[in-house]
């Protein structure tokens, strides 16, 4: 199976993209076809019974414009999308706006003069004319280009319905038509515009040129022309113009562009930046995205993704990319809009030649049938769902998450259970020294200074935390130098200090040592620690126990408040999948709040349990780093990745990316989805109710042209701005 991607002009009603959509997949070898309102299209298609030259002609038959072509076999001729030539856009592009509200103005002043008796007839119907004609130019211009194209859209048939009520002498219903009917499209144009500008505006953050530090100068380049391990320079309070690693200066960066954060974070210098090529493997103070903005000092950065890698450009093609995908409502009412669209039609054609049967006119007939069609073209139905998913969509992305469709966006607000990976997600990653207890006469800073001396001389992460950990508890105080390391496996480890021998490690090494057990005392104090999730260790000194040292992977900031919000919301289960054992895991579990731990997991246990987990709830997410959990997050209903921004990995194997390494935003990504949900549900309300109630009002002939226009363009109007709602959503409006 092939797949191709590209750009077209955006559709200039909801109707066109399931048309685009039911047309193309009808063609020779193309499996599935997905085509969104920002002019993005996806292909798959087989190899075997057709091939990419095919499909582009096919495509360009039907009138459409290929932009930007992707996933190619071979390179195309890209075409350059031209701006709509219109000599009527002489006001800008809200020309259409300008002259709705004018065909409004003469409407009015029609009805006005029609009130009045001395007023001849023919000034108010001259001035409802001109309305029409103010009205209807945008409508017939749109509505000839189908004609030639062989199509009738539902502009031509609201055309259609406004010339008949005018041939039947109903001028002022005709000129009320066009009125809000443009009125409608123009204000439906102006709000879906403002969620695709957040959208779209994230193409904007990248700046066009950098400044490339080349034998000892500065020589300003595109960025297209960037190649890793260049070396750029970032002014203060410009832009960053490309995925890298700090090698000098130090400054607060902006990265809210990509991870959400509204506080900026701090650069310094990766001191081995020479050999770092990796951007995933960075600590936060060291790595930057390109679109992020520098703060108040210069720093020079190496290059570490060309621009077209950058996660800014992987972050704008899957945003573009996820409304592509629709939502299991969208999915449902397309369904309901096949057999639908025909129904009325079929229905318009008999009330037609309805005075057939009836004791009525021709024109009676003809008026009540496009009565009927205007009140039950599915206009409000067609876009309910899209502009919804589109705003969710957009609003996630400014907040750092993101949500690569409309499936993930509905579903992740319905469940009740949530996976979690231990380490990395619910934990910081990496080991911290928590506790250092001296026994005896040992102060604790001596133990501190000969748990550090020696365990400097190791490259093992607990090694590491202690000696972390340690020197800040330390502070200035001195610490004299160890030597000889000797690793003695699956015990610890030993080193000469200051003409004295050092021992490190378990209870094992030391019964081996002494020829005995080790002192009650310190044998419950490590079982205590243990039992809490810690990773104890003696300290001994000749023939003489100092102390202990613990360390242990422990909870993010704000894992437990997360935690606790999560449970607020309503989730009932929590889960911990960790490969620690279980009485590690059941310690972690209860002092964080998590419902049910589950240890001793090896990564394909981890499966296994998602899948029991759905079988016992139904649907369930998973949070991990989208590496080492991507089989799970595979197998979940939702799979979420913890700190998306820089790899690649997560943001490929996720239905939803975290891009900052912050659990703190799920509850924002869960919130959004259950607003986004309301307002789907709210939106299918209005749109299938206003047709409910309009439709046999028009059959029965209880309300005219005017009344049912009034309903059918206000409900499409009340589905945008109902959802350019979740544009403004904030976790306290759940």
């Amino acid at each position: 199976m092939n797949t191709l991607e590209f750009e077209i002009e955006n559709s200039k009603h909801p109707l066109k993209t399931q048309k685009i959509e039911r047309i193309l997949s009808q063609e020779k070898g193309i499996n599935h076809v997905s085509v969104s309102k920002l002019g993005l299209v996806q292909l798959e298609w087989d190899g075997n019974e057709t091939n990419q030259s095919e499909i582009i002609e096919s495509v360009k038959k039907i009138g459409l414009t290929i932009h930007k072509p992707k996933n190619s076999e071979q390179k195309l001729n890209k075409e350059t999308r031209q701006p709509e030539s219109n000599s009527l856009m002489f006001f800008g592009e809200n020309t259409e706006l300008y002259f709705a509200i004018l065909s409004g103005i003469f409407w009015i002043l029609g009805v006005i003069f029609s009130f009045i008796n001395m007023t001849p007839d023919y000034l108010s119907t001259g001035l409802y004319i001109i309305g029409g004609v103010f009205g209807g130019v945008f409508t017939l211009i749109t509505a000839s280009k189908d004609l030639l194209k062989g199509k009738f859209e539902i502009d031509f048939l609201m055309l259609f319905a406004a010339i008949g009520a005018a041939i039947l002498g109903k001028w002022a219903e005709a000129a009320l038509l066009l009125f809000l009917f443009s009125l409608g499209h123009a204000l439906e144009h102006y709000a879906m515009k403002r969620a695709r500008k957040s959208i779209t505006a994230l193409s904007d953050l990248t700046p066009p040129m950098a400044l490339l530090k080349r034998d000892g100068e500065l020589i300003e380049i595109h960025i297209e022309q960037l190649k890793l391990g260049d070396i750029i320079v970032v002014k203060p309070n410009s832009k960053i113009a490309a995925d890298g690693v700090v090698i000098k200066g130090t400054s607060a960066v902006n990265q809210a562009s990509i991870t959400g954060e509204s506080i900026p974070v701090d650069k310094q210098p990766n001191q081995n930046w020479q050999n770092e090529n990796d951007i995933n493997k960075l600590l936060p103070e060291h790595r930057v995205f390109a679109g992020t903005i520098n703060g108040s000092g210069a720093l020079e950065i190496k290059v570490l993704k060309e621009a077209k890698d950058s996660t800014l450009s992987k972050l704008i093609t899957l945003v573009k990319e996820a409304e592509t995908q629709k939502s299991p409502t969208q999915l449902l009412t397309d369904k309901f809009e096949r057999y639908y669209v025909p129904s009325v039609l079929v229905l318009v054609i008999f009330l037609i030649f309805g005075f057939l049967v009836l004791n009525e006119t021709f024109q009676q007939s003809f008026y009540r049938a496009m009565s009927v069609l205007i009140a039950a073209s599915p206009c409000a139905l067609a876009i309910s769902t899209p502009s919804a998913v589109l705003a969710g969509i957009a609003r996630a992305a400014r907040h750092g998450v993101l949500i690569k469709g409309g499936r993930p966006l509905e579903d992740l607000g319905g469940l009740k259970a949530i996976a979690f990976d231990k380490t990395g997600t619910l934990t910081t990653g990496k080991p911290t020294l928590t506790h250092a207890i001296p026994c005896g006469n040992t102060t604790k800073s001596q133990l501190l200074q000969i748990a550090v001396a020696v365990e400097a001389l190791s490259d093992h992460p607990l090694a590491e935390a202690i000696v972390e950990g340690g020197k800040k508890q330390l502070g200035n105080t001195p610490i004299p130098k160890a030597e000889n390391l000797k690793s003695l496996t699956a015990r610890g480890i030993q080193a000469n200090f200051e003409n004295s021998l050092i021992h490190i490690g378990n209870r094992r090494l030391f019964e081996g040592l002494t020829g005995n057990k080790v002192p009650d005392e310190i044998d419950m104090k490590m079982s205590e620690l243990e039992s809490g999730g810690h990773t104890a260790m003696i300290v001994y000194q000749n023939n003489t126990y100092l102390g202990i040292v613990s360390a242990m992977d422990i909870a993010r900031p704000e894992t437990i408040s997360t935690l606790a919000t999560l449970k607020k919301m309503g989730i009932k289960r929590m889960i911990m999948l960790t490969g620690d054992n279980q009485k590690v895991a059941d310690a972690i579990a209860k002092h964080i709040g998590i419902t049910d731990p589950m240890g001793s997991l090896l990564p394909e246990n981890k499966v296994t349990a998602i899948e029991q987990l759905k079988q016992e709830e139904g649907n369930v997410a998973m949070v991990g780093d989208g590496v080492n959990d991507a089989p799970a997050m595979a197998k979940s209903t939702v799979g979420i990745a913890m700190g998306a921004a820089g790899s690649d990995v997560a943001l490929e194997t996720a239905d939803i990316a975290l891009m900052a390494d912050k659990l703190s935003n799920l509850p924002f990504a869960i919130g959004l989805s259950r607003k986004a949900k309301q307002i789907i549900k709210q939106n299918l309300v209005i749109s299938l109710g206003m047709v409910a109630i309009l439709v046999p009002m028009t059959i029965m002939g209880t309300i005219a042209i005017g009344p049912a226009v009034v309903g059918h363009e206000g409900s499409t109007l009340l589905v945008v701005l109902n959802a350019l709602r979740l544009l403004k959503y904030d976790i306290q409006d759940t």
